[in-house]
């Protein structure tokens, strides 16, 4: 799907200083035209209906309706893209599960430099956002139920990785909720920004069977753990007679990203090979394409999410399209396939 010529952009904050700041920072984008803004969700959705936006940005906490109750309300009668724009904190993954497609954080000192690196990752996530599959946000999330089941089986692969960017936050976090304990290492790549690699996990943790952490350099692997790499950290594994360890390390960004999908792959094709199952979910561009390929040339199993569940079919369509996806499924297949290709004979 392509991005629109010029991207109509409704901003939702209370605050008429921020407002104005990226009213003014995104209008030098020719790509990008605010139509409007509203300083709380009740103005909001009187300008959603008079300027029909092709996006819109909106702050977590507001003045009579805060954000995520402003989402659920908003998204089974009139779903669109929109990208949250708020400080560190967990409530912005309430906001993704509510429907948002994708968030900013908003700098802490608030310095020229990081404001202008803001208002950059924005025009970004705005122009993601407006090539979204509409029909996925009229769906609630909702709890799926356990699709595995409770009886201990043999573990036959040794790992498990998966890689997402947009839209990834919540594919991720359905197939982690339904799988039981009794699985192997399970390595994710998540693009996201640090800090909230560490909320993202810790969230998980909490609603999962499985141990979900941010990973550590040098701790080893253990079945029935979920670790995810870091923000601004790529992600290998180093394995031995002694056991498997995590590699972190700070490099220049693959395909636009660190931590990259490619990096995690390709270190688990030259570790594991066959023994091991891999997952590419939802996302825009092509990060995992490559590493993906040189899994399933080992003879990895490699699953990748079909268009029709996808938030944005970019990553899954590009490793299928070179010809890395042994297995195209929907997001709501993921938990049952991935835990018969763990503990199948």
């Amino acid at each position: 799907m392509q991005i629109k010529r010029v991207i109509r952009v409704l901003i939702v904050d209370d605050s008429k200083l921020f407002r104005e700041f990226l009213i003014n920072g995104l209008q030098n984008d020719l790509s990008i035209e605010v139509v409007g803004w509203a300083s709380d969700p009740y103005m909001a959705r009187d300008r959603i209906i008079e300027l029909r936006p092709d996006v819109m940005t909106l702050d977590v906490e507001m003045p009579k309706m805060d954000g995520i109750e402003f989402l659920k309300k908003l998204m089974p009668q009139h779903p669109m893209p929109v990208v949250v724009v708020s400080s560190i904190d967990t409530r912005v993954f309430e906001a993704l599960h509510a429907g948002a497609v994708d968030y900013v954080s908003k700098p802490a000192g608030k310095t020229p430099q990081g404001m202008n690196l803001m208002i950059k990752e924005l025009a970004v996530k705005i122009k993601i956002a407006s090539t979204v599959n509409l029909s996925l946000l009229k769906r609630k999330y909702a709890r799926a139920e356990m699709l595995t089941s409770t009886k201990q089986e043999r573990i036959t692969k040794s790992i498990i990785v998966i890689g997402a960017s947009t839209g990834g936050t919540e594919a991720t976090h359905s197939i982690l909720k339904e799988l039981m304990p009794n699985m192997p290492p399970i390595l994710i790549v998540q693009h996201m920004p640090p800090i909230f690699t560490k909320l993202y996990a810790d969230r998980m943790n909490a609603t999962c069977s499985l141990n979900v952490k941010e990973a550590e350099d040098g701790e080893e692997l253990k079945n029935n753990y979920v670790y995810i790499a870091p923000g601004d950290y790529h992600m290998k594994v180093n394995r031995s007679a002694q056991g498997t360890f995590i590699k972190l390390f700070q490099g220049e960004r693959v395909n636009g990203h660190c931590p990259s999908v490619d990096v995690l792959f390709e270190s688990i094709s030259e570790q594991y090979g066959k023994d091991a199952v891999s997952v590419i979910l939802t996302g825009m561009g092509n990060d995992g394409a490559k590493g993906m390929l040189k899994l399933r040339q080992r003879g990895c199993r490699t699953l990748g999410q079909n268009e029709e569940s996808c938030i944005v079919y970019g990553m899954p369509k590009v490793a299928m399209d070179l010809g890395g996806v042994e297995d195209e499924l929907p997001l709501k297949e993921m938990a049952r396939v991935i835990s018969k290709l763990v503990t199948m004979d």
